[in-house]
């Protein structure tokens, strides 16, 4: 019995660049599900370098005094 659910492709605008993270490539609107992009991004070069900057702000998040609520004596990853 079909619940009344449709797939559809994601939707995007012209001009918005995502990076796929299940398939490692840059992408002109969305051809993958939320769950596996990273962006909108507003060139392709700044998509192509999303990983890193994920990774960047990961890490500024990490040592920020104002969000940053782990014991001193505790690991950081």
């Amino acid at each position: 019995m079909s619940l009344g659910f449709r797939r559809s492709k994601p939707t995007g605008r012209p001009g918005e660049w995502f990076y796929c993270i299940k398939h490692y490539k840059v992408e002109e609107r969305p051809e993958c599900p939320a769950k596996n992009r990273l962006g909108p991004y507003a060139t392709e070069q700044e998509a192509a370098q999303a990983l890193e900057t994920a990774k960047r702000r990961n890490r500024e998040w990490r040592n920020d005094p104002n969000w940053n609520d782990r014991p001193s004596d505790e690991a950081e990853y």
